[in-house]
């Protein structure tokens, strides 16, 4: 069997068996739909607003996208900032972990007040908050712990401080990177989804979640979360194609 083969069908195997052992324990519990929906239960919500999952899956997605695009740039800035400068980073870190330990879910009614109406802006805004930590703090590691012979050698050569970054800190920072993106990535769905609920504006899973809440359609509910996991997903996969492209030379080789 072909290595992307066997990468394909592994995951595929797993979701399958965890969808079968879901389906087992709630019919062994003989739980209600309304305490555990299985995923029986599920597939009718998903095809029954069908439409409704197209329209919303893509105001999440989207969304979430963009904060954690925004997420990108902010990041990288900070963590090249306090990479590259040990004053920094005693100035920003503790002011970054702060903020962080913040909950998320504290900030959104704040930023809804203080935005009023400026739905997509809220939203693009909080995905981008609980997603751009990761991001800063494994850049800054990442050139922080740049070895200063490399750095001595490239300046007696005559090499500029934007050719050592270029060259030397940029590489070496991409795996710890994308390992924080991955990271990101599932946290801005997070964000987008905290601020659909606690804001609704009839926009997003969020909404469409809170709309069974109301109406007492656990399946839907149920439904809603799964379509955010294959969202998260997703997302995940891209992060892991456009790591292999820009930093695949970092992976090491499996003999399994």
């Amino acid at each position: 069997m072909s290595s992307k083969l066997k990468n394909l069908l592994i995951p595929l195997l797993a979701i399958v068996v965890f969808l079968i052992l879901w389906e087992w324990l709630v019919w062994f519990n003989q739980w209600p739909n309304y305490k555990m929906a299985s995923p029986s239960d599920v597939w009718p919500a998903f095809w029954q607003y069908k439409a409704l999952f197209a329209k919303y899956s893509w105001d999440t997605l989207w969304r979430t996208v963009v904060g954690l695009g925004l997420a990108v740039v902010v990041g990288v800035f900070f963590g090249v900032v306090m990479g590259f400068s040990k004053t920094m980073r005693s100035a920003l870190y503790p002011l970054l972990v702060g903020f962080n330990a913040i909950p998320k879910a504290t900030l959104v009614p704040v930023i809804a007040l203080i935005f009023v109406g400026q739905h997509d802006f809220n939203t693009v805004l909080i995905a981008f908050m609980i997603s751009f930590f990761p991001i800063a703090v494994s850049v800054s590691i990442g050139l922080s712990t740049l070895e200063p012979e490399y750095q001595d050698i490239l300046k007696a050569l005559g090499a500029s401080k934007l050719t050592i970054f270029w060259k030397i800190a940029l590489p070496k920072t991409l795996p710890e990177f994308f390992g924080a993106l991955k990271v990101s990535a599932t946290l801005a769905f997070i964000g987008t989804n905290l601020m659909e609920i606690v804001e609704p504006h009839g926009r997003g899973l969020g909404h469409l979640f809170d709309s069974g809440k109301i109406n007492a359609d656990y399946p839907l509910m149920f439904a809603v979360l799964i379509a955010l996991a294959v969202l998260g997903i997703l997302l995940y996969y891209i992060v892991v194609i456009l790591e292999k492209i820009f930093a695949g030379w970092a992976e090491r080789p499996s003999d399994h």
